[in-house]
């Protein structure tokens, strides 16, 4: 098969395209032949090495974790799949691998894809639905009446978080640029401040829920508009010891985490508040969930572009921007 492999860590490094062996399955895992990838930073920051200490792959590596495609073969433990399903995951760490032809996904990790949207749409859901679901639901048990800041509105998280609190009822708050102010309104945002014009701790206050995605200035800020008991749930880091016990780290990674989030877990502490950091996970139950919001209508992807396959080099360069409306995806067949 086609895909394209990462030989080395380095930043901005091109990955390279290959014919390589389709991957070996597992007895629970589905093969999938892949027909839209969606790119995410997360797969720049890996290229980058700079995960190399809480995911030390082995390289060389095909990089992706968001897979649309269908079902050509199951492992002998698998049970809910048969060829010619059509699916959508994000795939396993460890098992990562979607701009390729053909990828190996944990059973688990697999849901039916909504019946309504392309492969390219349903290829731009996974992380970023995931990520929001585990933020908003699993972690904040956001509920209607309640406030949420959500960073980045327009980003890929932003604009699935957004739906996705406003369907639960609750009020939300949002940062993006003058040009995006439309498109998170239409998304369901009720407060927008434009991040180049407004400073968000002067317009926010007693807020619920942060979903924090920004740097470490925001936040110091987004620490103050949250209200004592309230919740900040940071997708960028630091990481926290919790995050480091669900991956199983050594010792001196749990210390370094440790290390890393004691003064933001210090101050958020002293003020009445939970920080909490999201490495979001690979789940077929919480996809379930997705789909049937999208099949209803609660949720629409919002794709910026879709790149052919052999551009995937230009698709991450476009993503590392920082300025995509939602997601870019990688058609692949």
């Amino acid at each position: 098969m086609k895909a394209f492999v990462l030989d080395r860590y380095g930043k901005k490094r091109a990955l390279r395209l290959a014919d390589i062996p389709s991957p070996e399955l597992r007895d629970d895992e589905v093969l999938v032949q892949v027909h839209a990838a969606g790119v995410n930073q997360l797969d720049s920051r890996i290229r980058d090495g700079d995960f190399k200490l809480i995911l030390p792959y082995r390289l060389p590596l095909i990089l992706g974790h968001d897979v649309a495609g269908v079902v050509v073969k199951v492992g002998p433990r698998a049970r809910q799949f048969k060829p010619g399903d059509e699916v959508y995951a994000r795939s396993d760490d460890f098992r990562i691998g979607t701009f390729a032809e053909y990828v190996a996904v944990k059973e688990d990790s697999l849901a039916i894809k909504p019946k309504a949207l392309t492969m390219e749409e349903a290829a731009s859901i996974p992380l970023v639905g995931l990520t929001a679901w585990q933020a908003l639901i699993e972690k904040a048990n956001l509920t209607k009446g309640q406030k949420v800041f959500i960073q980045a509105g327009s980003g890929g998280v932003g604009t699935f978080a957004i739906q996705l609190a406003k369907h639960v009822g609750a009020t939300v708050a949002t940062t993006t640029s003058g040009a995006n102010i439309d498109l998170v309104k239409s998304l369901g945002a009720d407060i927008v401040i434009d991040y180049k014009k407004d400073d968000f701790e002067k317009v926010l206050q007693n807020y619920d829920v942060v979903l924090h995605s920004q740097d470490a200035a925001a936040l110091e800020k987004s620490l103050r508009v949250l209200k004592a008991g309230g919740t900040l749930i940071s997708i960028s880091g630091p990481p926290d010891p919790a995050f480091a016990k669900r991956i199983g780290a050594p010792w001196f990674v749990n210390l370094v985490v440790r290390l890393l989030s004691s003064g933001v877990r210090k101050r958020a502490s002293r003020r009445g508040l939970r920080y909490s950091f999201l490495f979001m996970r690979a789940s077929g139950d919480q996809l379930r969930e997705i789909t049937s919001l999208m099949d209803a209508g609660a949720i629409r992807p919002v794709v910026d572009r879709v790149f052919p396959f052999e551009s995937t080099n230009e698709a991450m360069a476009y993503v590392e921007k920082g300025r995509t409306k939602g997601k870019v995806v990688i058609k692949v067949r």
